[in-house]
């Protein structure tokens, strides 16, 4: 391409999704239809009206560029008001409603209208910060159309997301005089049939921003240790921690994460002393109903994770006996520099988007194993970071074998850890093709802790890699409702895709992946599965155009060396997988 058939410059673009689009057509496909086919003749004509021009309405999706970001607000907001409107025609759990984000930033604009850059990705993950019915906005935006649109902002602070080096500091915009109610939001989350508890990330008073890692990590266990409580319905840590650094308000935490009980706190951390403060709240009155300090050396912190846990199980359900908790009592490690290590090596395990930061992963892990060789927590953690290695195409043949023995090793001692259990049967299915392992690993994981969103990913992975379509798509389904705002949300997506694509639900199947690139561009699983759905339902040009988008992100990508990458069980599958790469022109 010439360069002068490229021109960079200032734009506003408008991102828009339907939220819960797969539920719906789950109900009712042809309605759902013609429900979408209704709302993008809203959109665009709201679009054109306030001079903006349409780039793409791709499955459930809407982008559009604007000469100015007041003519993108005015649009978003017409288009709010009137799908709101007609909603109301239709009965609650059928609804159709947008989430919308709006950027003003550079583009990369090409002869034929189509825009890239970051300007597009960032109004990609202001959409979905977005309420269903709602829209946010960057900080840009807000500055260049305050006073100038009848609307509100609320501050909703700066968010970190995903493929984008810098926060970004986000609004949500009302209509002004609307007040909560002016657009229609999703139901309410209904409340879980038992005890649901939301566990907020707590404060670091000391300010010492190494302390962080700590800090979160420390969180992180008091989530997994409630949520192996059976009687408890606990949202995931990656949900629950997209509210980090955020002033929230407890009602509102309840209503989007669907929960009764709050979890909030404080940790300071002063040489080898240890400080946490707790409070438990009523999400829907905001009523506090325990609070309590708990101090010690840091060789205790595991007995004060203990103690958290069993103040909050005694205070929300009484009547739970203490043995019940009693797995929630496993130490991982009696070695704190191991456990640091490992709590500095989790965040890029399952999301490193480099090979770079999956180096460094693995160089914590393998400390941390090697001052406990005992850690199986760790063991599993890495085995799983050596699966990434092999999906990426940056894996070895020793590296493969390393991580199947590690995963080895961590079952033989196991403990009864859940995570443990689901990570390292994952990896035994996915590096060793060893299914029945793997699917007996799952299964006591699940068995132990159904309420765990990374159990529940392991094991539909490896419903997938069997073939077993239908229990792959439930774990999925029900890991995104236990962590509805993870921002891990990749995995899930595109496990549920290809579950979706196994059962032969194609457009449900292109509807998640979709998404999935929407929030992962440069993901190649993603983009991988659009093109299967793509070639499935003979769309074969916008199958083309995909293929052409997946080789710009991954030049040396081919169907052989993919191919010897895949773990699934059903040879006609990945022959029809690989049939409709070929199709779309990947190379062999």
């Amino acid at each position: 391409m010439r360069g002068t058939d490229l021109r960079q410059r200032l734009a506003a673009i408008l991102a828009a999704d339907v939220a819960g689009y797969s539920r719906l057509m789950a109900v009712d496909e042809r309605a759902t239809v013609a429900a979408l086919d209704a709302a993008r003749n809203v959109l665009k004509s709201q679009i054109e009206s306030n001079q903006g021009r349409v780039i793409d309405m791709a499955g459930d999706s809407v982008l559009a560029v604007f000469e100015t970001a007041t003519g993108a607000v005015s649009a978003a907001l017409a288009v709010q008001q009137e799908l709101s409107v007609s909603a109301n025609a239709v009965s609650e759990d059928r609804r159709m409603r947008f989430r919308i984000g709006v950027h003003l930033g550079d583009v990369i604009e090409k002869a034929d209208g189509t825009i890239y850059g970051d300007g597009v990705n960032i109004a990609a993950r202001l959409e979905g910060l977005a309420e269903p019915g709602g829209i946010t906005v960057s900080d840009a935006v807000q500055g260049a159309v305050r006073g100038k649109v009848n609307a509100t902002f609320a501050d909703l602070g700066e968010q970190q997301v995903k493929n984008i080096a810098h926060p970004v500091h986000a609004f949500r915009v009302r209509a002004e005089g609307s007040g909560a109610g002016r657009f229609a939001v999703e139901p309410e989350l209904t409340l879980p049939d038992k005890p649901s508890l939301a566990v907020l990330p707590f404060t670091n008073p000391s300010g010492d921003a190494e302390q962080e890692y700590f800090v979160d990590g420390v969180v992180d266990d008091i989530i997994t240790a409630l949520s192996r409580v059976r009687a408890f319905f606990v949202i995931a840590r990656n949900s629950s921690f997209t509210y980090k650094g955020r002033a929230v308000d407890i009602k509102q935490v309840g209503r989007e994460l669907g929960v009764r009980y709050v979890l909030e706190g404080s940790i300071r951390r002063a040489g080898n002393r240890v400080r946490i403060t707790g409070q438990l709240i009523e999400a829907e009155n905001g009523r506090h109903i325990w609070a309590d300090r708990f101090e010690g050396n840091l060789e205790d912190i595991f007995a004060l994770q203990d103690r958290i846990t069993e103040s909050v199980v005694g205070v929300v359900e009484p009547n739970l006996r203490l043995a019940e908790i009693e797995r929630a009592r496993h130490k991982p490690t009696s070695n704190l520099q191991a456990y640091d290590l490992c709590l500095r090596a989790m965040p890029n395990v399952s999301v490193a988007t480099t090979k770079e930061a999956n180096d460094e992963s693995l160089r914590y892990l393998h400390r941390a194993i090697e001052m406990d060789p005992g850690y199986s927590s760790a063991k599993a953690w890495a085995a799983v970071a050596y699966v990434q290695r092999k999906s990426q195409n940056w894996a070895t043949a020793a590296e493969e074998r390393e991580g199947l023995r590690l995963a080895e090793e961590a079952l033989a001692n196991h403990q009864d850890d859940p995570s443990t259990l689901s990570r390292a049967g994952f990896a035994l299915a996915r590096l060793g093709m060893r299914y029945d392992e793997a699917l007996h690993a799952v299964g006591r994981a699940l068995a132990i802790n159904p309420n765990s969103p990374q159990v529940l990913l392991g094991a539909g992975w490896v419903g997938n890699l069997v073939g077993d379509a239908v229990a792959a798509a439930a774990h999925f389904q029900r890991a995104i409702r236990l962590s509805p705002l993870d921002p891990g949300m990749l995995s899930l997506l595109t496990g549920l895709g290809f579950a979706y694509v196994q059962a032969e639900k194609y457009e449900e199947a292109l509807s998640v992946g979709l998404r999935a690139t929407r929030e992962s561009p440069k993901s190649h699983a993603c983009h991988r599965l659009v093109i299967l759905c793509l070639v499935e339902l003979g769309r074969l040009d916008e199958a083309r155009t995909a293929a052409r988008h997946l080789m710009e992100l991954a030049p040396g990508f081919s169907v052989s060396a993919w191919a010897r990458s895949l773990a699934y069980k059903d040879q006609a599958f990945k022959d029809r997988f690989a049939g409709a790469l070929r199709a779309a022109g990947i190379p062999e």
